[in-house]
This record gives C-alpha cells, sequence and structure tokens, in this order.
C-alpha cells in the first residue's frame, strides 16, 4: 500500500467548543453528586423488591456517567446511568437512550450475548431533578476485558505482544459466537439525515487542507469499487444490527475463567449494511490502525502486528462456525461464511474504505495510508474540482485565523 508523504492529518477538536463542553459536563456532575441520596431512593423504587439504597461508587466513561448503589433487601447491586451533557450532544440525549434501550431488550431476547437486565428507563423529563434520561440496570461483576488483554504498563491500551495464545483463542470464540449470533438478524434500512459541520481548525495549513480535499473527493469516487461490485455488495442489503463499540474496552470478563460476563454500551449500534459485519475486527490490537499512523508509523508496522491476530481470530471463527454448522447452513442460504467473506474483505481493501466511513475523524488520514494508489492525487480531479479546491483552501485558512484568534482571546488569561 504506497503512502503519499504529507503532514500528519491527524484531526483534532475545536477546543472552544470542547471547553464549553467540558464546563458544561462539570457543572452537571455537582448537580450529579449532591443528590447521590435521592438518587439511591430513586433508584430503589425503580427495582424489584423493597428497602433502601445505599451508594457504592461511581463509574465514568467517555460518554456516559454511573452511581452503583446496593440495597439493604439483599437484591443485587444496580447502576443508574445517564449521559454526560457536554460530552454527549445534549439535544439528543433522550434519543441516544431510546435507541440504546431498544437495542439492548432486542439483543437479549434474539441472541445469547450477556447483556445487563434493565429494570427501569426513562427520558429527561421523567428523571429526577431533570438531570437526563438515565437507565436503571444490573451491576455486573467482573473486570474489563482490555485490562486483561493490554500490554502492562502502558499508557496507550496496546494489546500485549506476549499474552498467552490460549487465552486469546478462548476470547476469540466468544466474541466469533456474538457475531455469528448478530449475523442472522435483519432490519429494513432508513434514510440517514444529512448532518453537516463546518470544523476551522480541520488544517492547519494550505497544503493540509489540499490534502483533505482530495481525499474526501477520491474516497467519494471510490464507493462503486467497493459496494457495486461483482460480489453484489451493492449497499442495498441486508441490513444487520452493527455495533461499532463491540470490543474488549467494552466488556466485563471474569479474570479466572475468562468467560465474559457483559457486553456494554450499545449507543453506537445500528442498522448498517451487512458489508460491515463482514469486515475482520479492527480491534484485534486493542486500538485501531489510526494510533500508529497518528504517531507517524508506516502501515507496514501496523499490518505486522495486526495480520497474524487477524489470523488467529479467523481460526477461532472457523471453529465456532464449525461447530455450529447447522444452524449457520440453515441461515447461510449457501451464501459463504462469515470468516470467507472476512478473508475477501481484507484481500480487496474494502476493511480499510468501511473503517475510513465510520471513522469520520480519520478518513483523510486511512485515505491517504491504505486507499491512495500513488501520485499527488490532484492529477485525478477535474478542473471543475480543482477549482473548488482552490476556493476551500482559502475559506480554510479564513476560518483558520478566526478561530485562533478566538482561542487566544478566550485561553491568553487562562495560559
Amino acid at each position: 500500500m504506497p503512502q503519499q508523504k504529507i503532514p500528519s492529518l491527524k484531526t483534532y477538536f475545536d477546543e472552544i467548543e470542547e471547553t464549553n463542553g467540558d464546563d458544561e459536563c462539570k457543572a452537571w456532575l455537582n448537580r450529579v453528586f449532591d443528590l447521590k441520596a435521592e438518587l439511591a431512593n430513586f433508584v430503589a423504587t425503580h427495582r424489584a423488591g423493597g428497602g433502601s439504597g445505599k451508594y457504592i461508587c461511581f463509574l465514568k466513561g467517555s460518554f456516559n456517567f454511573s452511581f452503583r448503589f446496593s440495597f439493604n433487601d439483599g437484591g443485587p447491586d444496580a447502576i443508574i446511568r445517564f449521559p454526560k451533557p457536554g460530552h454527549t450532544a445534549t439535544a439528543y440525549r433522550d434519543e441516544k437512550v431510546t435507541n440504546e434501550v431498544q437495542v439492548m431488550e432486542y439483543l437479549r431476547q434474539h441472541t445469547n450475548i450477556p447483556i445487563p437486565s434493565i429494570h427501569s428507563w426513562g427520558l429527561l423529563a421523567e428523571s429526577p431533578q431533570q438531570l437526563g434520561p438515565f437507565i436503571i440496570m444490573d451491576y455486573v461483576e467482573g473486570v474489563l476485558l482490555s485490562t486483561i488483554l493490554k500490554q502492562p504498563d502502558q499508557e496507550d491500551v496496546i494489546l500485549n505482544p506476549d499474552i498467552d495464545n490460549t487465552i486469546l483463542d478462548k476470547i476469540y470464540g466468544q466474541i466469533a459466537s456474538y457475531m455469528l449470533q448478530l449475523l442472522v438478524l435483519r432490519f429494513l434500512a432508513s434514510e440517514p439525515s444529512q448532518r453537516t459541520t463546518l470544523q476551522r481548525n480541520l488544517a492547519d495549513g494550505p497544503e493540509i487542507a489540499q490534502a483533505r480535499f482530495i481525499a474526501r473527493h477520491r474516497f467519494a469516487q471510490l464507493i462503486s469499487k467497493y459496494y457495486y461490485a461483482e460480489d453484489g455488495g451493492g449497499g442495498g442489503g441486508p441490513f444487520i444490527p452493527f455495533c461499532d463499540d463491540m470490543r474488549p474496552s467494552n466488556m466485563l470478563v471474569n479474570p479466572e475463567t475468562l468467560c465474559i460476563t457483559a457486553v456494554l454500551d450499545f449507543e453506537f449500534t445500528n442498522a448498517m449494511p451487512a458489508e460491515f459485519t463482514y469486515d475482520p475486527p479492527w480491534w484485534l490490537l486493542l486500538s485501531g490502525p489510526e494510533m500508529w499512523l497518528e504517531r507517524c508509523c508506516s502501515m507496514d508496522e501496523f499490518l505486522a502486528l495486526y495480520e497474524p491476530r487477524m489470523a488467529q481470530f479467523l481460526q477461532a471463527l472457523e471453529q465456532v462456525e464449525k461447530e455450529a454448522a447447522s444452524e449457520c447452513n440453515k441461515q447461510s442460504n449457501g451464501s459463504p461464511p462469515l470468516s470467507t467473506r472476512m478473508r475477501y474483505s481484507w484481500r480487496t481493501g474494502r476493511f480499510w474504505f468501511d473503517y475510513a466511513a465510520r471513522k469520520s475523524f480519520d478518513v483523510d488520514m486511512i485515505y491517504w495510508a491504505a486507499l491512495h494508489n500513488g501520485g499527488a492525487g490532484v492529477e485525478l480531479l477535474d478542473d471543475k474540482t480543482r477549482t473548488e479546491m482552490e476556493s476551500f483552501t482559502q475559506t480554510k485558512m479564513e476560518q483558520l485565523k478566526v478561530y485562533k484568534e478566538e482561542c487566544t482571546a478566550r485561553f491568553s488569561s487562562e495560559r
């Protein structure tokens, strides 16, 4: 895969908007901690059994915040989880929780994926002190699977290169089983809403602005290569539940038996073309390929680490397919098994196209590292598009100037 030598294409958050979000979240956290006693009573009355609740601890993630409570009636502990305003789009919190509850309940009914039981849930208007939409669910014992698998004493979450293969085989077999169960579920597609954002600090210079422009135009032109090919993948279906965040960082495991005890965080699950499930898992090194590319490492370094683990995962998947052969044959209607489809995705490069489509922050970096076929790229644009690129570059530089001035005014007293 030839790589174009261009400046770093790592995308950064808008510092002003990020600070505004952090401020909103901090103010909300101050409120919620003051209401621990009220929340303990609220949770106790929204679960089976009686008794009162006692605060145990809090749990926080990138987008959600939870309190854990125990109960004096001997029942199991429970948590109440809220999406964090400021870190989750405030206007869409109700929608987010509604969707996640529907996915969790559906998967509990149609698969044996270990998903916590939901006791109650509600929207902003139904929450105590208008704290936000909530889910009250079982607290599940276990250790994060990523903690078991990661390289010790490292800040980055990276797979331990010395991990025992028998550990990975057991873990891979369980996750492969979950994937096969999702594969047989079917949905109709809904037309996605068109939401575009204008990020003023998207490019730190004209060369980066042009590289991003070329990447996004060329990426759009690749749709026909990967989704209207002879394999029949036209993006018209089938559509199945796709859990992009179903990875070790969102799984709990019994550290002694290595049995997965819970799969968490289905907030980003939706119905996607089946081709996305046909891709090999991106998380086999725990962190995605963009982490290596952001460090200015070569694609070859990533591949040298990833491909042996992909081969190991596919072997585990084939074993699960073999054990479930009768059921798989019944559901497949003669189509290739998932392991074969994953090999096809990797061999043809569709893995990278799909990954870039899902990772909007990294689409430019992935295009240049994995999808571009050499040359500067500008020669592939027609005259009209080149003129648009010049206008785009000028606009981004003007926006960047205003953005930097606003950042200086906002943060100069804090630095």
